[in-house]
Parts: C-alpha cells; structure tokens; sequence
C-alpha cells in the first residue's frame, strides 16, 4: 500500500484507460445512459480520493469494479426501479461506444432479457460475461464469496434458460 495521493498525470492516465469500461459495466447494472455517466464519474472521484489505500499489487480493474458496482448500488437505491428498467437504453448516433454494443437485433434481445435479471444477478453477468472477470475476480469485485458469486452467476444463467425458452423472439439468437 502506499500513503501518498494520485498525481493529477497518473488520474488522466487511468480515466483514459479505464472509463469506457467502467461506464460499459455502470450502463449493464443500470439500464440507464445518464445514470451510467454519474456512476463512472462518481467512481473516479472515490478512486481518486482513495487511490492511497489501494493496494499496488494488486490489478487496478477489479478494485475500480468494486467501485463502480458499490456506487451504482447506491444510486439505485435512490431512484425507482420502475423508472431505470422499463426497456433498452436509448442509442444516439453519435454514440458509437453504445451503438457498437447494442447494433444487433440479438445483442438488443439479450440486453433485454439479462435487464430482467434481479440486480445481483446483472452485476455478477455483467462482470463475468461481459467485463470479463474470472469468477474469483467477479467475487473480489462484488465482495461476496465465490461460492455466492457462482451460485448468483448459475441462478442468472437458468433464468436466461427459461425466457429463451418461454420467448420465441429469443430463440432467433441461436439462429442469428
């Protein structure tokens, strides 16, 4: 661990490298363009605040996650459930990091269908599926045990099971 703050050098360096991610993961968990964009800004701030506790051997992703799972967490304890997930997130033309990840009818049903998953559920797909996290990492991120991480990640893939089962639209994915 280190006792001394972030140099303002080393703070542009980690946002440029690290805040697509972080919105990407705040956008899967929310649902919510806007609110993604506080998230990722709020876990800047706290990293940056905080950045003399973190703990240099270890990776930096996993700890900023944590961050951003642990802010979104929170925001969405303050706003309605009804009004962040009542569909896909909007897509403006100039926002080519979103269109990219939402261009295709499947990835759009997709989206749909792990926005329906419980908020634990999301986090441990987002994480795992699409930030990429070993499950370990996922579990170190979420602060839970992995035993807690794998079963919310099996949960989460049985639902998915059932809505493409239940849902024919779904089903064009594994034709597509």
């Amino acid at each position: 661990m280190k006792n001394y703050p972030i140099s303002e050098e080393r703070a542009r360096e980690m946002f440029k490298e690290h805040s697509s991610y972080i919105y990407g993961v705040a956008l899967m968990i929310t649902n919510h363009r806007v609110l993604a964009d506080d998230i990722t800004q709020e876990t800047f701030l706290r990293a940056f605040a905080k950045f003399n506790l973190y703990d240099d051997t270890k990776a930096l992703r996993p700890w900023l996650y944590r961050i951003t799972v642990n802010t979104a967490r929170n925001m969405l304890r303050k706003k309605s459930r009804k009004q962040l997930f009542t569909g896909i997130p909007e897509v403006d033309a100039e926002d080519s990091a979103e269109l990219m990840a939402i261009q295709s009818e499947n990835k759009q049903l997709l989206w749909l269908a792990v926005s329906r998953l419980s908020l634990k559920q999301r986090e441990v797909v987002t994480l795992h599926y699409y930030v990429g996290l070993p499950l370990p990492e996922t579990a170190l991120a979420l602060s839970v045990p992995l035993g807690t991480c794998k079963s919310r990640l099996h949960a989460a893939l049985k639902k998915l099971r059932q809505y493409y089962e239940k849902e024919p639209e779904l089903q064009t994915m594994k034709e597509g």
